[in-house]
């Protein structure tokens, strides 16, 4: 039961998240002829030069880059991220059929204002709702992934090019204006985004502390559901000087969202410590000569942000210890 519970509770983020990122996409971006990155920018430019169905412009691009993960990433890219895509491209036409020329009056300029404002938080939103499923909305995601996959650049800085380079061909076609208002859409999204899946920059993983008693369960489901393995790190209580293993695994920030709701399933008790991660190389991840080769000067500073990792997370074990002999 709980399981189907589950499997509903994801689909319906599916839906609504879509629903809300297919509504800011026909209300308030299209209308205000704002590109801001994404498939979605792409078709809006090839909307407004050729009046193509905005939806099926969508699902034409977003198809052959979906088919494109699922070379590279195998399953990884299964029937949610299908279902997201093809829900997208749907609601997206079934908006603009609603609410053809938006719901502003663009002859005043605050109008402009108000779709970058409100169209960035819904989209992030929405985006934020689909990806809480372990889905995502396809598109450029997709292919920020395989780059980050075969090339020293994270995620991150691969999504920044591409918007960035829409964006850029956006400037031609709307003007110099609207290439500012779609920046500005980017960098409230992606704030947006972070905040509704609870995560914390914008890497392509995090690394997971966790402490439990049911270690062995929650290492089985991260090995078995997540494809990914961990290290179990031996340590100690500092008031009760008794043994506490800890697991310690990178996950993909599209899948922590299931990775805490099984953990609270499994022990509602369980002391989880998620930090942000620079660099994941190796091990099923980016070929670390890629970055070896590359000599980024700052990659120095961030390979010693990430040892420090487990420093960081002993210290607040002991914080936690410490507390709980205070209040006995």
């Amino acid at each position: 039961m709980k399981k189907r519970a589950k499997t509903f509770l994801d689909y319906l983020y599916i839906v609504i998240g879509n629903a809300l990122a297919a509504f800011s996409i026909s209300v308030f971006f299209n209308p205000a002829s704002l590109a801001p990155g994404g498939v979605s920018g792409i078709s809006i430019i090839i909307n407004h030069l050729t009046g193509w169905n905005l939806g099926l412009t969508m699902l034409v691009i977003n198809i052959p880059i979906y088919i494109a993960g699922l070379l590279v990433f195998g399953k990884e890219y299964g029937f949610k991220t299908l279902i997201s895509t093809v829900l997208l491209s749907l609601f997206t036409s079934m908006w603009s059929w609603i609410f053809p020329y938006g719901i502003l009056d663009y002859h005043r300029d605050m109008s402009f204002w108000l779709s970058a404002l409100f169209g960035g938080l819904i989209s992030g939103a929405g985006t934020g709702i689909t990806m809480r499923s372990g889905s995502n909305t396809g598109g450029t995601d997709i292919l920020a992934q395989i780059f980050a996959r075969f090339t020293p650049l994270q995620t991150g800085v691969t999504m920044m090019i591409i918007n960035g380079a829409i964006i850029f061909g956006s400037l031609f076609v709307f003007g110099v204006e609207s290439a500012l208002y779609s920046v500005s859409v980017c960098l409230l999204t992606s704030v947006i985004i972070d905040k509704v899946i609870m995560l914390v920059g914008t890497g392509y993983a995090k690394t997971v502390f966790i402490i439990s008693p049911e270690l062995e369960a929650i290492g089985s489901w991260i090995i078995e559901t997540l494809h990914h393995s961990g290290t179990i790190i031996e340590s100690e209580g500092l008031y009760s000087k008794s043994p506490r293993p800890m697991l310690m695994a990178i996950i993909p920030n599209k899948d922590l969202p299931r990775l805490t709701r099984e953990i609270r399933e499994i022990d509602p008790n369980a002391f989880v410590i998620i930090q942000n991660t620079s660099h994941v190389l190796g091990q099923g991840y980016r070929n670390i000569s890629l970055v070896a080769d590359n000599q980024d000067p700052t990659q120095d500073s961030e390979n010693k942000g990430a040892s420090n990792a487990l420093k960081k997370a002993e210290e607040k074990i002991k914080k936690i210890e410490s507390k709980k002999h205070r209040e006995k």
